[in-house]
């Protein structure tokens, strides 16, 4: 039986491919909620979130960045044609991601029993400190593998080969939920264990998809070795010292961004919760609620805005690497403005689309609510922000202008915080809700680092934005005439109250809204301006077949 080869994929074809895997991957990280937290309950949803998010911030330190990091160095060596350091690029990053990642599993499995008593303290009557240390050492093994799998990733992104890891994504995501919602099922209702059990068993969901998605690239990187390493080897060689020099330069602006946007949902944490409660006389359980949502029950909802910038950034890293160590300036200028057309074109009208859909769409997910569809109506466009800067950070951090970045993202960031309190007040002065300042300030902040990013970019690598101011003219002038579209159809199918009746509305209103807007942009010639006739054609004649 004759192999499959891989093939390189060219920016817009990479950028479909990881962008339609992120997506895929998302989505069934969305719908999964729905049962598996009418089987757990909220004390068991509690218990599942003390142990996630631990190891989120265990999973930051042991691989956050290196894909990126190690798609840029491996893009960067193939095209100075440093084969052999390239691989051994790949060989030291997963020995180090081994040690670091054995490094946090020994943290968490160790410090359990201390962790789970900084969360809950001495509090009785919920999840037990026994409880928390049980689901943390369970969530604590999958730090063993994921490093590994981030760094495959990586390797193969670099070499622009998009296709295995955006399968990888979606085979480990789709194991993952698989386990969750069955496992849970099963411990719960047939065997009747402990909730611990239940929670611990679709925690070890996320070892198990790793594990699978890990062992996939592995079987493709050994079945593709002439393609991959398969070249003439360099007079001299990089050494280890210099390598692991690099990869940790390259990594740390990485970690640097991802923190500082995590950051932005920790200024929401110190002060929403207190001023609406203090200064503006919401109930405490109100405002407990109205966080819950800015910062976790929303953002779920705004990350399927979000993963089609992800997978943008993740094909735009290699492609425009290999534009710089090119010194082609003229490609980096197409690509930056052909990437921010793209990602605006299809993310607005997806983000006003969820705003007006915000309650129906609330309602599929959570049920009935008086403050979630209010509250994510409005921070839907924080994703929106969110993929506009991700473009920014992704082409500084790309093009080596670290300090750019860190000053651009810090000024941001202090904007969000200073004017967090202050627009919360104005706004409830004004007779708008509160709580709405809190997103403001985000958008506010974002929109400072992104616009100080393109002004920088225009004036040192003469990047041109006029076509792009033009094409967004009419991309909102689109999404105006869509909106008003809706708004006429809303007067004959109001939104319904019922689950499974807003699951049907939101499919009647997402085709009417995609037909409304599809006809403005073919009016407008956009789709023809923005994308790249010879990808259309590939698109219609993948879709004929």
């Amino acid at each position: 039986m004759r192999r499959k080869k891989l093939k390189i994929n060219n920016y817009m074809e990479g950028a479909f491919i990881a962008t339609l895997g992120i997506v895929i991957s998302k989505i069934l990280g969305m719908i999964y909620v729905i049962p598996f937290y009418s089987i757990i309950g909220e004390q068991g949803g509690a218990l599942y979130g003390y142990a996630y998010n631990i190891y989120s911030i265990f999973l930051g330190i042991s691989s956050a960045g290196i894909p990126l990091a190690i798609s840029k160095i491996v893009s960067e060596y193939n095209t100075l044609e440093l084969y052999e350091s390239k691989e051994k690029v790949f060989k030291i990053a997963k020995t180090v991601l081994s040690i670091l990642g054995i490094i946090c599993f020994l943290v968490l499995v160790i410090f359990a029993r201390n962790i789970a008593t900084m969360i809950i303290g001495n509090i009785q009557g919920g999840n037990s400190i026994e409880d928390i240390v049980y689901v943390i050492r369970v969530i604590a093994v999958s730090i063993l593998v994921v490093p590994m799998l981030s760094v495959y990733r990586g390797y193969l992104q670099g070499h622009r080969f998009m296709e295995p890891t955006s399968i990888s994504q979606v085979l480990e995501q789709l194991i993952r939920v698989t386990i969750i919602i069955v496992g849970s099922f099963l411990a719960i209702k047939i065997f009747h264990l402990e909730l611990k059990q239940a929670v611990g068993i679709a925690l070890f969901g996320a070892t198990v998809g790793a594990v699978f998605s890990t062992l996939y690239l592995v079987r493709k990187v050994a079945k593709n070795k002439e393609t991959l390493r398969n070249h003439p080897k360099e007079a001299v060689v990089k050494t280890t010292k210099e390598i692991i020099w690099q990869i940790l330069i390259y990594a740390f602006p990485f970690i640097f961004s991802d923190v500082c946007k995590s950051l932005y949902n920790s200024v929401d944490t110190f002060f929403v919760v207190k001023t609406l409660v203090n200064d503006l006389g919401y109930q405490v359980t109100d405002a407990e609620a109205i966080m819950g949502f800015i910062s976790t029950w929303g953002n779920k909802l705004n990350m399927i805005v979000i993963a089609i910038g992800t997978g943008f950034m993740a094909s735009l890293i290699p492609n425009l690497t290999i534009s710089l160590v090119k010194k082609d300036k003229k490609d980096i200028n197409h690509k930056v403005n052909q990437t921010l057309q793209i990602l605006v074109m299809i993310t607005l009208p997806m983000t006003v689309g969820l705003s007006f859909l915000a309650k129906p769409v609330w309602n599929i997910f959570y049920g009935a609510s008086y403050y979630g569809p209010k509250v994510f109506a409005f921070s839907i466009f924080t994703a929106f922000v969110t993929v506009l800067l991700s473009t920014a950070t992704t082409t500084l951090l790309t093009l080596k202008e670290y300090k750019v970045l860190f000053i651009n993202l810090i000024l941001g960031l202090l904007i969000n915080a200073i004017f967090d309190v202050p627009l919360m007040h104005l706004l409830a002065l004004v007779g708008l809700p509160g709580y709405y300042g809190a997103t403001l300030s985000t958008i506010l902040g974002n929109t400072f680092s992104i616009l100080a990013t393109f002004l920088y970019l225009g004036k040192k690598y003469e990047i041109h934005f006029k076509e792009t101011i033009k094409v967004i003219l009419k991309v909102v002038l689109s999404v105006i005439i869509m909106y008003l579209g809706l708004m006429l159809v809303k007067w004959i199918i109001p939104f319904p109250e019922s689950r499974i009746l807003s699951f049907v509305i939101v499919c009647i209103y997402i085709f009417l809204g995609i037909g409304i807007y599809y006809i403005c942009l073919k009016q407008f010639h956009l789709l023809d301006t923005v994308l790249e006739k010879d990808f259309l054609l590939k698109i219609k004649k993948k879709l004929k077949r």
